[in-house]
């Protein structure tokens, strides 16, 4: 696109770190973020921070017995806004975030060894269902987990004989009504989506390369789109809308950052917009076009998709060493808080991002009037958990875009 029209992307606050950072999560409804990582003594670091007045600042902080890996609030509810976490030990734990004394719920050896990804579903609002957490371990395990009760309450495990493959993501996916998926990719390059109403495999592939990253473009529509990032500075979006039996989903990849693409993570406020974070310390923006039909008959005489293209908006290489959490936040389009290998801390704002809009029906999306997820975020709709919280952080002041 032309460079005057480009997203700018800026850097709004930098602060150096004295520990390895692994996650960074925007608090919902509040201008602050959590920081979680591991400190040279292989102790666990939570820290919250708080934007005010233009900067940056910690306002809690505790060190725990194991390193934290992977944390999500996408099981919480907006009242509370727990945060689970992973840690170098297997351990899962939700933390109140005003009471980090003692986790809320703890489960000491939920994997055998470290969890490397997780994900939460039915808090927040979004997607239907229970609240739910997803984890990805060394062990080879994908584990579902009901934070009401102990233990998982589905574990998908490798086959007996088989080599133990290391989950290294997870993410869920297709929540609507009594349906749910979770995607998992593992350090061989393979890729799989269970099915978890049918507890069955739905798909499988192999991307040739460690899959380092899995997301849905949006968690809680039908299934749309899933995009992919691997070693060797590759990444794929799968256009999940029409499955064939032998081709299965039709894809396009893409090569970034001349090495590892670490990371994938879509705007809150626009499916089709996401940012990706490489080993080279560099952003890539990138925007999906799709194509003028999303399916096509097969030589076989069944539907078979049709992939749209990537268009890359803006690129930015900010450190000399690989990003590895990226964050928008849900409440302020643009706003975005990342950390790097290199110990630091940042927070960035992606300026025009307004300028792409969601496509509707006609583009081949479908974007139901009553899908409060949407509208909440683009504003139009404000549960009243949101404003008691909002105004609770947030008394007597509001940002400018």
């Amino acid at each position: 696109m032309e460079t005057t029209d480009a997203p700018m992307v800026i850097e709004h606050q930098h602060k150096s770190l004295t520990f390895t950072p692994y996650e960074t999560r925007w608090i919902p409804c509040s201008a602050r973020f959590v920081c979680a990582g591991i400190s040279p003594r292989a102790k666990g670091v939570l820290q919250i921070y708080e934007l005010k007045g233009g900067q940056m600042s910690v306002t809690d902080e505790r060190e725990r017995p194991s390193g934290i890996k992977c944390g999500t609030f996408g099981a919480s509810s907006f009242a509370q806004r727990a945060i689970a976490t992973g840690d170098y030990s297997g351990g899962l734990s939700i933390w109140d975030l005003e009471r980090l004394d003692e986790p809320i719920y703890s489960v000491a050896k939920a994997h055998k060894s470290i969890i490397n990804g997780i994900d939460g579903i039915g808090g927040l609002g979004i997607g239907g269902g229970a609240p739910e957490l997803v984890t990805g371990s060394r062990d080879g395990c994908v584990r579902v987990w009901d934070p009401r009760v102990p233990d998982a309450v589905v574990s998908l495990e490798p086959v007996e004989g088989q080599p133990t493959r290391d989950c290294w993501t997870v993410a869920f996916g297709n929540s609507t009504g009594d349906d749910r998926c979770v995607a998992a990719g593992y350090d061989n390059g393979d890729v799989k989506l269970f099915d978890l109403r049918t507890n069955a495999m739905r798909w499988e592939t192999n991307a040739h390369n460690g899959v380092t990253c899995v997301e849905f473009d949006r968690p809680d529509i039908e299934m749309n789109k899933l995009v992919v990032t691997t070693l060797e500075s590759k990444f794929r979006v799968f256009d999940l809308r029409t499955q064939h039996a032998d081709e299965g989903f039709a894809h396009v990849a893409e090569k970034a950052h001349k090495s590892t693409v670490w990371l994938a993570r879509h705007l809150p406020q626009n499916r089709d917009v996401w940012m990706t974070g490489g080993g080279n310390g560099g952003l890539n923006l990138y925007t999906y076009h799709y194509p003028k039909k999303r399916s096509a008959t097969h030589k076989d005489n069944t539907p078979v998709g049709v992939a749209g293209e990537v268009e890359l908006l803006n690129s930015r290489v900010i450190s000399t060493q690989p990003i590895v959490s990226f964050d928008w936040s849900p409440d302020r389009e643009g706003l975005a808080v990342l950390a790097c290998l290199d110990q630091t801390l940042r927070v960035y704002i992606c300026t025009k991002l307004d300028k792409y809009d969601e496509p509707n029906e006609s583009g081949g999306m479908d974007c139901p009037e009553s899908d409060t997820y949407h509208h909440l975020l683009r504003g139009r709709v404000v549960e009243k958990a949101w404003l008691s919280a909002a105004s609770a952080v947030l008394p007597s002041r509001r940002w400018h875009s």
